[in-house]
């Protein structure tokens, strides 16, 4: 028995020794878009065949492949997931096994590709509303290494949507351009076989940001976000005093004669300012090109943005953009060196987009944000913007479903 212990303790310990059993990777460039095309919002339509199904993708920085499952979970209206055997989808709700592609050995800062369609033979959406993903340990759920959002929508009610152009009022001067709004109003009739009462709120996702929703709520109306109800079955929502903004920046760091390994700036011709007075062109609204994983040049590199923002601006500048799910985290400060601010992440050859936005720090949360005070605000910025219908369901021991869908464009007007 001694003799075997020792046969196997060499390989017992090589095993404890080797990435792939400790966990020693990464996951990188997590994305979720649909499967048309990467710039398209994540959001999957029951009754559009064209809008079927989303595309989950991520690099792994590794030695060895790791052996992970996607789990997905159906999300109340705050992207909670439920706690229901009934909405958990049991024996459809999990992909195993993932299937890894090897990147060029040239590659720097990455070794294996996913991408995954869904839903396939294994996992599905039975639910409307909104979606969470998580890429987890096989073995061990509660491992988590990322995760993703996006919508599923079986639309039982149609919304009439307009979005027409305003001003606030009773800015200084120097900034009355941040004065140009939008109103935007969303009208329906809803069905005899749906409860008044089960109607819940709207929901309005500028582009990408999931994080930052525009909430209109039956039961918490202000002057500026608020609902009119006919005593029947029409509803209108209303938001108002919602900024157009500017479209976003770029970083195009695909060139590997302009932007060289490991070390580059964001922009190539130099130091950036405010947009404050400047139009720019059309973007893709906050998505991410990136360079297909089987060319020897998607790699990582250390990509430095620069920007030396108007002397009356004294609040913290934060980066975000679609590298980081435009989301303002304090991951993200930029730092000041005499003036100049800069950040320095890590990023895989691609297009991104992304802008500059200042906080403040209370107590120390971040609280007000500003996203236009950097980049400006003009009512020809083509933005997209996604309406979403909750409606407080009964079956399965109740649950918020989106029952109304509608997407929008400004530059359409």
């Amino acid at each position: 028995m001694r003799r075997n212990i020792l046969i196997y303790l060499p390989f017992i310990l090589l095993l404890l020794a080797n990435p792939f059993f400790a966990q020693d990777f990464s996951i990188k460039s997590l994305r979720v878009y649909s499967s048309i095309d990467e710039l398209v919002f994540p959001l999957i339509d029951i009754q559009d065949e064209t809008k079927n199904s989303i595309t989950i993708e991520f690099d792994v920085d590794g030695r060895y492949e790791p052996n992970l499952n996607i789990v997905f979970k159906y999300c109340d209206s705050e992207w909670q997931p439920y706690d229901n055997n009934f909405l958990k989808n049991p024996g459809y709700n999990t992909a195993y096994n993932l299937w890894f592609e090897r990147l060029p050995l040239n590659a720097r800062g990455a070794s294996y590709n996913y991408k995954g369609k869904f839903p396939n033979q294994a996992v599905n959406f039975p639910f409307s509303g909104k979606w969470k993903f998580f890429i987890v340990d096989s073995q061990n759920e509660e491992k988590i290494f990322g995760e993703g959002k996006f919508f599923v929508v079986n639309p039982e009610v149609g919304l009439n949507v307009t979005l027409t152009r305003s001003r606030q009022e009773g800015l200084s001067p120097d900034i009355v351009s941040l004065g140009r709004t939008f109103d935007l109003r969303t009208s329906l009739i809803l069905p005899d076989s749906l409860f008044n009462t089960n109607l819940r709120k709207i929901e309005i996702f500028e582009n990408r940001k999931f994080a930052y929703p525009i909430v209109i709520n039956r039961f918490d109306n202000t002057s500026h976000k608020f609902f009119e109800w006919n005593g029947s079955n029409r509803f209108t929502f209303i938001a108002r005093s919602i900024r157009p903004g500017n479209e976003y920046r770029r970083a195009d760091i695909r060139d590997v004669g302009r932007f060289v390994y490991p070390n580059t700036n964001a922009q190539f011709d130099g130091i950036e300012t405010s947009n404050m007075f400047k139009k720019l062109n059309r973007d893709w609204n906050g998505a991410t090109l990136l360079m297909n994983y089987k060319n020897d040049n998607a790699e990582y590199l250390n990509v430095n943005f620069r920007i030396r923002p108007p002397e009356n601006i004294t609040s913290p500048v934060f980066l975000v953009g679609s590298f980081n799910n435009w989301i303002v985290s304090p991951k993200y400060e930029m730092f000041d060196d005499n003036g100049l601010l800069n950040l320095t992440i890590e990023l895989k050859r691609g297009v991104y987009e992304y802008q500059y936005v200042t906080v403040d720090f209370v107590n120390g949360n971040i609280e007000n944000i500003d996203w236009n005070i950097l980049e400006g605000n003009f009512w020809e910025t083509d933005n997209e913007y996604h309406i979403f219908l909750f409606y407080e369901s009964t079956d399965f021991g109740g649950y918020d479903k989106i029952i109304g869908y509608k997407r929008i464009k400004s530059g359409d007007l």
